[in-house]
């Protein structure tokens, strides 16, 4: 493995996915980022599917992680090394190598989710008990789930929708993460499913997409209950509508209760910024992709929940220029970072100055488009001490671009040219 110093790299959110570019190592000053190399320590998976060399973390040393196959090999899943309760030592006790994908793209991240937690460490509770009696049967296979078969919950007395996202050939012993994806203003689960290639992703990434449709209702403009006008019982319906998803895809799947973590897009990020506040007992991480919450100043978005339990979080937005349906995502996003340093939260900052509309971004070889988006979700489990990231003592992985940085003002604002802004309205 290869290290190079870089400015922490960055995901991107817009009205229609965020991304994530994937850059080599350069000298720039800032966090040390990772670069793809070959299949070394911390392995990540060959085309063929071998074994991926021994994964380190930091002070306390890993087992041996086994890489992956573009047919859906598993991620390596590492021994666990010392105590992360020290920040002082790898977080991840010898981090997991990231699952191939039909190349050696090397290392994503460190896959802290792989990793057993340490002895005594906070671990999240189990899920909910499903609200509807008997959950639904679900899909248990990549090809009976995807963009083709929504699947129908009953929950708070009526029918709604999700997609599933699986990844191929799952096995037995395989406990998988899950990240739930809000889609944006004008977009759907699909639009979603599709933009994100979600399911080149779980393949790779080897986790579990719970993609939500918003309520059909004509009466639901907003998509999301996250404004000051949305009702408590809109709140309410909505909350009970990700216990209930948790819960039956618990259910039905080997899940790493301590790796759940929550993505939204725009309108979608605005909610789960209010989820995190409102779930925080089952949530590892967050991203919030042109999100944010509201201020005295601003009397449209709810302000911000603390949560139970400090939650890592990506926070990610177009720059000054970022504004959608009056909404000043900028504004929005550094009053949310505000929130999140009072409480000890770590974040990362990511600005990519396209407004609101979707950067370009190149991942790794082999990759899909947006795999450090996912990266960062698997690389923060439920156990980690608050304040602390596996990046703050290793660096930024290959995944991030350098358009992110550790914290409040960090960030190295993108240059260059942008795809033409797509707020929906």
């Amino acid at each position: 493995m290869r290290t190079g110093r870089r400015v922490v790299g960055a995901l991107v959110a817009c009205a229609g996915i965020a991304s994530v570019a994937a850059c080599g190592s350069s000298s720039e000053g800032g966090a040390t980022q990772h670069d793809a190399g070959s299949d070394g320590s911390a392995s990540g998976g060959t085309s063929s599917g071998g074994s991926g060399g021994t994964s380190s973390g930091g002070t306390s040393s890993g087992g041996t992680s086994s890489g992956g196959t573009s047919s859906g090999g598993v991620a390596g899943v590492s021994g666990s090394g010392g105590s992360v309760l020290d920040a002082s030592t790898d977080a991840a006790g010898g981090a997991a190598g990231s699952a191939g994908s039909g190349a050696d793209a090397g290392p994503l991240g460190v896959g802290g989710c792989s990793a057993d937690p340490p002895v005594g460490a906070p671990q999240a509770p189990d899920p909910p008990a499903y609200s509807g009696g008997t959950c639904p049967t679900l899909p248990t296979t990549a090809d009976a789930a995807g963009a083709n078969n929504p699947i129908t919950i009953k929950t708070s007395g009526n029918n709604r929708t999700f997609l599933l996202a699986l990844p191929h050939n799952i096995l037995p012993t395989e406990k998988l993460p899950i990240i739930f994806l809000w889609h944006w203003l004008g977009g759907s689960a699909k639009s979603f499913y599709d933009k994100g290639e979600v399911q080149a992703a779980v393949d790779a990434q080897r986790f579990i997409a719970v993609i939500p449709e918003a309520d059909p209702s004509s009466l639901n403009v907003f998509k999301w209950p996250y404004s000051l006008i949305a009702l408590p019982q809109q709140v309410q319906a909505e909350l009970t509508f990700f216990d209930d998803m948790l819960s039956c895809v618990s259910q039905q799947f080997n899940v790493n209760k301590n790796c759940v973590s929550s993505a939204g897009v725009s309108a979608g990020a605005l909610w789960t910024d209010q989820l995190v506040g409102q779930r925080s007992q089952y949530l590892s991480s967050f991203l919030s992709l042109s999100g944010g919450v509201g201020t005295p100043q601003n009397q449209t978005i709810k302000p911000w929940t603390k949560p139970v339990h400090p939650i890592p979080g990506m926070v990610l937005w177009g720059g000054p220029q970022d504004i959608c349906v009056l909404q000043q995502f900028q504004v929005l996003s550094l009053t949310l970072e505000q929130n999140l340093t009072q409480d000890g939260s770590f974040f990362l900052e990511c600005i990519h100055n396209c407004a609101h509309a979707e950067p370009p971004f190149e991942p790794p070889a082999g990759y899909s488009k947006y795999a450090g988006l996912w990266q960062f979700a698997l690389d923060h489990p439920y156990w980690l001490p608050k304040g602390y990231s596996p990046y703050t003592s290793q660096g930024l992985p290959v995944s991030v671009p350098p358009w992110c940085g550790i914290g409040a003002g960090s960030a190295t604002p993108r240059t260059g040219a942008c795809p033409p802004p797509s707020c929906p309205i």
